[in-house]
């Protein structure tokens, strides 16, 4: 008998098929943490630990899982995050996630070194979305790209703040991307890995190119592969960087500003000072600095200290509908989703994300009804079980 094709219903199942799907040095790319990965597996591990309290015999006919976030509706408090290099797990997997985006009601967020340029996302619909930037050494290009984002509408900047060196992630260098090119010179030929997944060669290799990072194609000119383009970021990384250059990103920037990669009440509140609409609670998914809280852990600490100033999201770790609950409990306006939309789009294209997000919207609306609850204005620590 042949092995029976299990369609996929939660995070891990897509995790799963995209690891069958994608070449061995892109899977563990998007998988992985920074050095031993401790952070990334409490990411998870933290929430799990999270206990809801179980409620019985209250009216939950009519359970809401609906939100508002910067005058944004929102069907479940998220949006899809930032991931760099998306674009080399699917074809043109940023245009996949906007149209899945659009259609689940959620923003999504474009990243700088996303495959796909603002104005190519843009072209998908009228609907708005997100774009994420890092600070530069060049400011040219930190001002260009704030002028074209807003040139196609974009309102909502999401600054990540926590790349102030790069971390150094095993798989990576175990898999030549870090330290060496012997992976990325692969996508001008052919290698085992990529004979391995001739679907994705075809898909993604192939009919998926250019294989640039289009939002940077006119500030490293030369550049043709993934590998050039990273190249010039890491050379880009500015450990100078302080609050006083985040104070001149707000001068020049009027839409809303979340501040990405804050895991500490002291950061919070610098955030907050220099004029943030809003921070994410985020170790930036254990891919930096290994043996630190996990985000669901400091949150509460960031609530108490900016919940009144500022609207706090959270990142790193969420994976299904519940986990999204649990952050809504303990304070965070909204979540941003990051490996779960790109393990699906690997996995299942664009049907793949939109399938999972409406799981974890029926995840939440479950989790919502049996704690008690109809609305997310009710939900706080109450619904988890703390002993």
């Amino acid at each position: 008998m042949g092995t029976l094709n299990l369609v996929p219903a939660s995070t891990s199942d897509y995790r799963r098929e995209a690891e069958k799907k994608l070449p061995r040095f892109l899977f563990d790319y998007l998988d992985g943490g920074s050095y031993q990965e401790r952070t990334l597996a409490a990411n998870c591990a933290d929430f799990e630990a999270l206990q809801l309290k179980q409620r019985v015999l209250f009216d939950v006919s009519a359970v809401n899982s609906a939100s508002t976030l910067f005058g944004y509706d929102l069907s479940i408090p998220a949006a899809l995050a930032p991931i760099g290099m998306a674009g080399m797990m699917a074809r043109r997997a940023e245009l996949q996630a906007k149209r899945a985006a659009d259609a689940v009601g959620i923003p999504f967020t474009l990243s700088t070194v996303g495959i796909c340029s603002l104005e190519e996302v843009a072209q998908v619909s009228d609907k708005k979305f997100w774009f994420q930037l890092y600070m530069l050494k060049d400011r040219g290009p930190v001002l260009e790209m704030l002028q074209r984002a807003k040139a196609v509408g974009v309102d909502t900047l999401i600054f990540t703040v926590d790349l102030a060196v790069l971390g150094a992630r095993y798989k990576d260098v175990r898999n030549g991307m870090s330290g060496g090119t012997s992976a990325w010179g692969t996508f001008r030929g052919t290698t085992l890995s990529f004979m391995g997944h001739p679907s994705w060669a075809w898909d993604v290799g192939i009919k998926g190119r250019p294989h640039t990072f289009g939002n940077l194609e006119a500030y490293v000119p030369n550049a043709t592969t993934p590998a050039d383009f990273q190249a010039w970021i890491t050379q880009q990384v500015d450990p100078s960087v302080t609050w006083k250059d985040i104070e001149w990103l707000r001068n020049q920037w009027d839409g809303n500003l979340i501040i990405k990669g804050i895991l500490s009440p002291e950061d919070a509140i610098a955030a907050a000072d220099v004029g943030a609409d809003g921070i994410s609670v985020s170790n930036h998914g254990g891919r930096q600095l290994d043996s630190v809280s996990s985000a669901i852990a400091m949150l509460p600490r960031v609530v108490d200290a900016v919940g009144s100033r500022c609207e706090v999201l959270v990142d790193s770790g969420i994976r299904s509908g519940a986990d999204v609950l649990k952050a809504r409990a303990l304070g965070a306006k909204a979540v941003l989703i990051g490996r779960p939309w790109v393990y699906a789009v690997a996995a299942r294209g664009e049907a793949g994300i939109v399938k999972l997000m409406n799981t974890f919207k029926g995840e939440m609306k479950v989790a919502m009804a049996l704690t008690g609850t109809t609305n997310l204005d009710d939900v706080d620590t109450r619904i988890l079980d703390q002993g």
